[in-house]
């Protein structure tokens, strides 16, 4: 790993410095720093986002003994509180308190961006609508590195987070999915992924392409590329290929198999001339029994 040079290192601590001083506006309140952190390879740390973690009052983090381990590892000694699921709301107004006392405060996942999949958000919601400031520390964000490799149309997709647990609520949200001609994104874990895949295969056909990514970053990463039979297929023969941490990313489905009549076609696009697309392709999908969705995916297209 390449260290840094003395002088490059006070020329970022100072610029940070800088950025803090620069963070606090007339009304004298501090800022939330939205940090991302590694999703496996330490080396991934920016120097920004080990100087924030430096400078702030606290760290408010998803798991303090997790994120305790990485301080040390990059030698900032910042105090932690917890800030999860289970207890965001009720600790919304103490942060806040704290952050018009003229505190910073730096949110962090167990790892890559908050909010993505991971506490957060009633947090920045609150503190927009209180007009306190929150700043972006980019870095990591497993779907986005996971889309970057796996030769899948990236120009739009569709994040839907983790499936539910039960299988019937999972294949409800499939079933939703499945004409999507977008590039559908899921994270799953070790405890569901063959089910995930299996309901895929019954929802979008086992010929439908998907692509694994398991244990980005870290020493076992994998991408797998198959067709939803192929890949069940292989992960039953290698048992080791259904441990770790999962993204899914599954081919939308071919537009060439999208049927639209086209008195439904032609009031749709008149409608876009008065109407937001959504709300076109809504209308003329009831007024004609056609799929709402292959209708507004139609009007992309024509932009």
């Amino acid at each position: 790993m390449n260290v840094p040079s003395k002088d490059k290192q006070l020329r970022t601590s100072e610029k940070t410095l800088k950025e803090f001083e620069q963070n606090t506006d007339n009304s004298g309140y501090g800022c939330l720093y939205v940090v991302a952190t590694p999703i496996g390879n330490l080396d991934d740390i920016s120097d920004r986002m080990r100087q924030t973690l430096a400078k702030v009052s606290k760290i408010a983090a998803e798991d303090t003994r997790r994120t305790r381990q990485l301080l040390s590892h990059i030698g900032v000694d910042t105090p932690c509180f917890s800030l999860h699921d289970h207890n965001e709301r009720q600790k919304l107004d103490s942060i806040v308190h704290q952050l018009k006392s003229g505190e910073s405060i730096a949110l962090v996942s167990d790892a890559g961006t908050p909010l993505i999949s991971d506490p957060g958000y009633p947090l920045v919601a609150r503190l927009r609508a209180e007009s306190i400031k929150v700043i972006p520390i980019p870095g990591p964000c497993a779907l986005i590195a996971a889309l970057s490799v796996a030769g899948l149309p990236s120009d739009r997709f569709i994040f839907e987070g983790f499936l539910a647990a039960k299988p019937k609520a999972r294949q409800l949200t499939l079933e939703r999915l499945k004409e999507e001609t977008a590039t559908l994104i899921f994270y799953e874990s070790s405890h569901r992924i063959k089910a995930s895949l299996a309901d895929m295969a019954k929802v979008f056909g086992p010929e439908r392409r998907v692509v694994i990514a398991r244990e980005l970053t870290k020493t076992f990463e994998t991408l797998l590329d198959a067709s939803l039979s192929d890949l069940i297929t292989r992960l039953d023969v290698d048992a080791n290929q259904s441990k770790g941490e999962f993204v899914v990313m599954v081919k939308g489905a071919e537009k060439n198999k999208l049927c639209i009549s086209p008195e439904a076609i032609k009031l749709a696009e008149l409608l876009t001339d008065y109407l937001p697309g959504k709300q076109a392709a809504k209308i003329a999908a009831e007024f004609f029994g056609e799929k709402k969705n292959q209708l507004y995916n139609h009007l992309l297209d024509q932009k």
